[in-house]
């Protein structure tokens, strides 16, 4: 019975952090697409007065452009490339489920953040509750994973392995086989996407799973590839899972 229960409570907390996080990508979504398209529109006028009037702007004019360039890049809007750019938006659901889980896992790229008064306000309640949120999440599945782990000592023990030594082999089991499934073959697949170096892919991948999230490399914000639809929801599920098993090492 206490089994069943614990599978029931890590079974409800999985799908009241994953419905948490559907429900913050949605209400980020509604919130910020409006005024970003604005913004992309504004950035697309600013580009064609530059583009018509070039020869015969002052210094102080040029000045002035690039300081509105520099902060429409800032806020995640790149004026290159047609109107058709306009359509595409960096708070679609993929993009905002995205975003969900690197505000509840405190990586924090920087390269896409709330910009209304109303995103900026729903990003700290979402926030204040979503990071406790992923901080039990994170614990339970890592309690799970430790259980998987006791069971293999188990085993060993009863093949007649010494207990110092299933200790060893345990940790060395899970830390590789986590390097490989968090590591190495996620960053084949960046460098397939992404058209990243192997290290830079190994890179992200580890500033990633750390929290660090510098944001010099963010996924699916190259305008000039094609990406997958949910490419960004399943990599925020691999970052998810990823904490998780750093969450196991420290448990063993």
């Amino acid at each position: 019975k206490a089994m069943c229960s614990g599978k029931l409570q890590t079974a409800l907390l999985v799908a009241g952090y994953f419905v948490y996080l559907l429900v913050g990508a949605a209400v980020f979504q509604a919130l910020e697409r409006t005024a970003e398209k604005q913004e992309k529109m504004a950035a697309a006028q600013m580009k064609e007065a530059f583009l018509q009037n070039f020869t015969q702007l002052t210094v102080a004019e040029m000045e002035q452009f690039m300081k509105n360039l520099i902060e429409a890049i800032q806020n995640g809007v790149y004026p290159v490339g047609n109107k058709s750019q306009l359509e595409e938006s960096n708070w679609d659901f993929s993009n905002s489920f995205f975003f969900a889980g690197t505000v509840v896992s405190t990586i924090g790229y920087g390269t896409l953040h709330p910009k209304t008064a109303g995103g900026q306000i729903f990003c700290v309640f979402f926030a204040l509750f979503g990071i406790p949120l992923n901080i039990v999440f994170l614990h339970r599945v890592g309690k799970m994973l430790s259980l998987l782990c006791k069971k293999l000592g188990i085993f060993l023990y009863e093949k007649g392995m010494r207990k110092k030594k299933i200790k060893f082999l345990t940790l060395l089991f899970f830390l590789a086989t986590g390097i490989l499934v968090f590591l190495c073959l996620p960053s084949v697949f960046f460098q397939i996407t992404e058209g990243w170096s192997y290290s830079e892919g190994i890179y992200f991948a580890f500033i990633t799973l750390s929290t660090i999230g510098f944001g010099d490399y963010v996924v699916g914000k190259q305008s000039d590839r094609k990406y997958f639809s949910y490419y960004r929801v399943l990599v925020a599920i691999w970052i998810l899972f990823g904490l998780a098993w750093i969450a196991l090492l420290f448990n063993l």
